[in-house]
C-alpha cells in the first residue's frame, strides 16, 4: 500500500511537473503593434494560449529588417515568429534570414490564395491600399481611381502615400491603363515617363503622408477631400464614430507574411503557433477585429457575413482588384525612389 501510494505521488509529481513546464512555455512574436496587432491578439493570441497554454510575449516594430536581421547575426534572437510585409519577406527570404519552411506542419501551400506563400513566408492577411473620402464633407464623392486625378470635378487637397509604389499604379490605372499591363508599362522608359506625367498633374493639390494612421487624420481635419489609405484604418475610424467611404475601384492588394528567423529558439512551438493561425476557422475570425481578408481559400465560408461586404477580397470588391508586383519593385524600386525624390523636390 505504502508502496503503490509512494508511485502514485511519484506520478502525481511528474504530471504537476509536466503541467507546469507545459504552461511555462513561451513564444515571442513580433508585428506591427497598434490596430492590427490588436486584432492578431483578439484572434490569435489569446486563442492559441488559450488552447496551448503557452505565453505570448508581444514585441512590435516598424517593418525594418534591420531588427530581424541584427537579432539574427548577434547569434541569439529572442524572436519565434515575426509579422513581415511582402518587402521583407523576399529581401530575408533572399538574404537567408528566415527558415525554410516545412509546410507538412502548417497545411496543404496550394490552399493559400496564388502569390501569398513561399518558401519561408506564410500568407496571412490580404490588405489594400484603396481611395477614400469623408461623406459628410463630400455627399458625391469619388467613384473611380480616375477621380483622384480629376481637380476640375473634385476641387481640393489629395492625400498621398510618399513612396512611388501605390501612385505610380494609380497613375497608369487612372490614365487608361488595363490593371493586367501595368507593370509592364511601368518597366518601359515611356511607361514611367507617363506616370510621373500623371502625377504632374496633381502634384501642386497633393499632401504627403508617411504613417498609416495620417490619412484618416487628414480626412477628419479636411485638410484633404480624398486619401490614398490602407483599407482598415478606414474601418477603425468608422468604428469610432466617422462617415468615411472607401472606393474600391483599382485597389491594390498587399499580404503579410508570418517568417520564422533563422535560429529561433523554439522552433517547434513557431510551427505550432503558426498552423494554428492557418486553421481556416482561426484565419477568417481576424475579420471579426479588422477589415483584412483571410488568404486561404478554405477560410472563406468561417468569415462573419456581416464583414464579407468591408474586406479586399469580397467579391463584389475584387472586380478591378490588382496586386502589387513585388518583384518588379524589387528589380527597380531602387532606381525608381531616387527618381521620386528628385521629382518631389523639383
Amino acid at each position: 500500500m505504502r508502496g503503490t501510494l509512494k508511485h502514485l505521488a511519484i506520478g502525481a509529481a511528474f504530471v504537476a511537473a509536466s503541467m507546469s513546464m507545459a504552461s511555462a512555455a513561451e513564444l515571442s512574436i513580433m508585428s506591427f503593434g497598434g490596430a492590427y496587432q490588436e486584432a492578431q491578439r483578439k484572434a490569435y493570441f489569446e486563442t492559441y494560449t488559450a488552447k496551448t497554454g503557452t505565453k505570448i510575449i508581444e514585441q512590435e516594430y516598424g517593418g525594418e529588417i534591420a531588427k530581424i536581421k541584427a537579432q539574427i547575426e548577434a547569434g541569439g534572437t529572442t524572436l519565434d515568429v515575426v509579422d513581415v510585409d511582402a518587402p521583407t519577406l523576399q529581401q530575408g527570404c533572399d538574404e537567408g534570414l528566415y527558415e525554410i519552411l516545412d509546410w507538412s506542419k502548417i497545411g496543404p501551400q496550394e490552399d493559400w490564395i496564388p502569390g501569398t506563400s513561399s518558401d519561408c513566408g506564410v500568407g496571412t492577411i490580404v490588405y489594400a491600399t484603396v481611395l477614400a473620402y469623408d461623406t459628410e464633407k463630400l455627399a458625391n464623392g469619388p467613384t473611380t481611381i480616375a477621380d483622384l486625378f480629376d481637380t476640375a470635378k473634385f476641387p481640393g487637397k489629395r492625400g498621398l502615400w510618399k513612396n512611388p509604389m501605390s501612385n505610380l499604379e494609380f497613375a497608369l490605372l487612372a490614365d487608361g491603363v488595363p490593371a493586367a499591363e501595368v507593370y509592364a508599362t511601368l518597366s518601359t522608359p515611356e511607361g514611367l515617363d507617363r506616370a510621373f506625367a500623371k502625377l504632374d498633374t496633381i502634384k501642386k493639390d497633393a499632401v504627403w503622408w508617411e504613417a498609416g494612421a495620417q490619412p484618416p487624420q487628414l480626412l477628419a481635419s479636411g485638410e484633404v477631400v480624398m486619401t490614398t489609405v490602407w483599407n482598415g484604418r478606414i474601418a477603425n475610424a468608422n468604428k469610432e464614430g466617422k462617415k468615411f467611404a472607401i472606393v474600391w475601384d483599382n485597389q491594390l492588394l498587399d499580404t503579410d507574411y508570418w517568417v520564422i528567423p533563422k535560429g529561433a529558439k523554439n522552433l517547434d512551438l513557431a510551427y505550432d503557433f503558426i498552423a494554428h493561425t492557418a486553421d481556416p476557422k482561426v484565419m477568417a475570425g481576424i475579420s471579426n477585429y479588422i477589415t483584412y481578408g483571410p488568404v486561404r481559400k478554405a477560410a472563406a465560408e468561417f468569415i462573419n457575413p456581416e464583414m464579407l461586404d468591408k474586406l479586399p477580397t469580397a467579391p463584389a470588391n475584387m472586380t478591378k482588384a490588382m496586386t502589387i508586383d513585388y518583384g518588379f519593385w524589387g528589380d527597380n524600386g531602387e532606381e525608381i525612389r531616387k527618381r521620386f525624390t528628385t521629382w518631389l523636390a523639383q
